[in-house]
């Protein structure tokens, strides 16, 4: 195995057990290791550290995975992470709820691998170069502890651009998806189109938020925005919701929640899509003089990396200036953001300035986080994308 030697001062993430080290913290490497091979990684004084994925087309040119020198990261090693982080969502699978996201990447101590499981399919993303160099493996150990009707390549991210590898969709085993297959979340009911949805098929890290909001929306006009295949509508209506307008700039995802809303059986009198640009939709709004009790806004990422972070903060706040002028007084505003780059306080800042154009004087009453099959390693905060707020305008 080839040895991978860091300057001086630079293994002090490694040994917190941060699963990043970027090429500059790089002094020497012993041979010539492949992209996506497994290498050793040393301190400046030869002390041994981890093991990783190497690949020098990344700024992250080690991803780490195993702190303790006497393993070996073979068919076995990764099995019994595979094992761990399926068995760790066991409880979440019942009757009511049959999708969850089984494998987070380096949150399982599987860098660059993410696996979602729809109904009796699974929806696999690999995004580093190691992953990619052990993909039939991952699939055979897949087949034999879930034992699907199929398994699909959702491996078209921007993320791959970084590793040096070409996106790829398509069956990997068994069965092809059907262009709906039928899943079920906290009880409700949802088409989804594995092959050309967004990301891996389907969002199921606002698993939890849907279920909280929807608590709130009882006789309330709502207005979801970015609505996708409907998450926030059909629990809102679900929970009582006198009406519900779904904004969403997609052709298929306005076509996704007509189907979710036959499917589940609700009063199209009481539900609205509009299909238009989200921003340019509001306002349109707000020149009607159009009010809601329940805004949400669950945008898609605006901040791909930290050097886009002004521009998203522009964005996130002319966004909610916007949902908040268009709230009865003492509405509610439950607002997201799943661009890693913005942390919560920065988030909560970006709301303080958008209360201050819009005029209004605005309370923090809960704080949303991504769910327990999202989970976040204490040692890389970065995995903590998903957050959110919920608001009271005043």
């Amino acid at each position: 195995m080839i040895d991978v030697i860091l300057k001086k001062g630079k293994e002090k993430a490694a040994m917190l057990h941060h699963p990043w080290i970027f090429s500059g913290a790089i002094d020497k490497i012993k041979g010539k290791p492949l992209n996506g091979e497994i290498v050793k990684v040393c301190s400046a004084s030869a002390e041994f550290l981890a093991y990783a994925y190497y690949n020098d087309q990344s700024r992250v040119a080690l991803r780490l995975m195993e702190w303790e020198e006497s393993k070996t990261i073979d068919k076995e090693w990764y099995q019994e992470k595979l094992r761990n982080a399926i068995a760790s969502r066991k409880h979440l699978l019942n009757a009511d709820t049959n999708t969850c996201r089984l494998v987070f990447s380096e949150a399982d101590f599987l860098p660059g691998l993410i696996v979602d499981q729809y109904a009796d399919f699974l929806s696999l993303q690999i995004l580093s170069a190691g992953m990619e160099n052990v993909k039939e493996e991952i699939i055979a150990l897949l087949k034999e502890e879930l034992n699907p009707r199929g398994i699909f390549d959702k491996s078209d991210a921007g993320a791959r651009k970084h590793e040096n590898l070409e996106a790829t969709q398509g069956l990997l085993w068994g069965e092809t998806p059907p262009e709906f297959i039928e899943v079920r979340e906290n009880g409700i009911a949802y088409h989804i189109n594995i092959a050309d949805g967004q990301k891996s098929g389907f969002y199921c890290d606002q698993r939890d938020n849907r279920e909280i909001l929807a608590a709130y929306s009882k006789d309330k006009t709502v207005l979801d925005c970015f609505c996708y295949s409907g998450g926030f509508t059909l629990n809102s209506l679900k929970h009582g919701a006198a009406h519900v307008t779904s904004v969403d700039s997609s052709a298929l995802a306005i076509e996704t929640l007509a189907h979710n809303l036959e499917l589940n059986g609700f009063d199209a009198a009481q539900q609205l899509s509009i299909q238009s640009d989200v921003n340019k939709q509001l306002r349109v709004f707000k020149e009607e003089g159009k009010k809601f009790d329940i805004v949400v806004l669950d945008p898609p990422k605006y901040a791909p990396s930290r050097s886009a972070l002004d521009r998203a903060a522009r964005a996130y706040k002319d966004l909610n200036r916007l949902g908040m002028l268009l709230l009865e007084k003492g509405g509610i505003l439950a607002t997201y953001s799943c661009s890693g780059a913005v942390d919560m306080e920065t988030f909560k800042q970006i709301i303080a300035w958008a209360a201050l154009d819009a005029g209004k004087e605005v309370q923090i009453i809960k704080q949303f986080h991504q769910p327990e099959d999202h989970p976040v390693r204490v040692s890389f905060p970065e995995g903590e994308y998903l957050k959110g707020l919920l608001l009271r305008v005043l």
